[in-house]
């Protein structure tokens, strides 16, 4: 007796992979994560970003960004901090020849702006993050077709700076252990840097500007940068921190060329 044959059964079609379910980080936890295992920081704003995910990140490094510029007032004032730009800048001679209390109404009123400068530091941040974002966010859409959204590139640049509040803190250290006011370059105040270690009498302003470039915590936010996209894109961590790395030569050789100029 024949048997009747069993209708093949129909294949469903495989969904796509389902998001993680794991529940988001705190935001303590991915602050101290950026530190130590960044890709878990990174991992999870590719899930779990909202609008304010750059809002911890800001306020830690603004806490430790004034911190420094309150010590710099205290320890060198912000006076000083104007003579000792006066005085490697192209204006030096010009000034030198100015009566004594011509020269103090300008350092006075230069202090003043640098203190709205430096105390607006927090603000400033914002900028210039918002800055980065664009030319990178743009950059990684355009040239390695990333998936990252504005706002996940815009908390990933914030949370990448962190390691800047390590020079925060060793300036704020260095200021209050003791430091030479005249000698004091609020451009570069930490010795993070080749730069640092160049006399400035003896070597070109382009050549000591490029020579920050070799900054160990910028580095260190370079690669950050770079693994940020590489969690939250289909963008390889080699590709992703070689773009980040050419933006950032890119920005260096254009400030050593404008340091020429002042």
């Amino acid at each position: 007796m024949a048997v009747a044959p069993v209708p093949p059964v129909p294949s469903t079609p495989s969904s796509a992979a389902p998001a993680p379910t794991a529940p988001p980080l705190s935001e303590g936890a991915r602050l101290v994560d950026t530190f130590i295992a960044p890709s878990k920081t990174f991992t999870d704003l590719r899930y779990h970003t909202k609008w304010w995910s750059w809002v911890a990140p800001w306020i830690v490094i603004s806490i430790f960004t004034l911190l420094f510029m309150y010590a710099i007032q205290k320890q060198v004032t912000f006076e000083q901090v104007s003579k000792n730009q006066v005085e490697h800048s192209k204006r030096a001679e010009q000034f030198d020849k100015l009566p004594a209390d011509q020269q103090e109404k300008q350092l006075q009123f230069s202090a003043k702006i640098v203190a709205v400068f430096l105390y607006g530091s927090p603000f400033l941040i914002l900028f210039y993050a918002l800055i980065a974002t664009v030319a990178l966010w743009a950059t990684f859409k355009i040239g390695a077709a990333a998936d990252t959204t504005f706002g996940q590139t815009y908390a990933i640049v914030m949370y990448s700076w962190l390691p800047g509040i390590i020079g925060g803190i060793l300036g704020t250290v260095s200021l209050f252990a003791g430091v030479n006011p005249e000698a004091f370059d609020i451009n570069n105040p930490v010795g993070t840097n080749l730069a640092y270690y160049l006399d400035p009498e003896t070597t070109g302003k382009f050549v000591r500007s490029f020579a920050s470039s070799l900054d160990v915590l910028s580095i260190w936010t370079v690669v950050l940068i770079g693994i940020g996209f590489a969690c939250t894109s289909k963008v390889k961590r080699s590709t992703a921190i070689g773009i980040v790395a050419g933006w950032y030569v890119a920005f260096k050789l254009i400030a050593a060329g404008l340091a020429t100029l002042s």
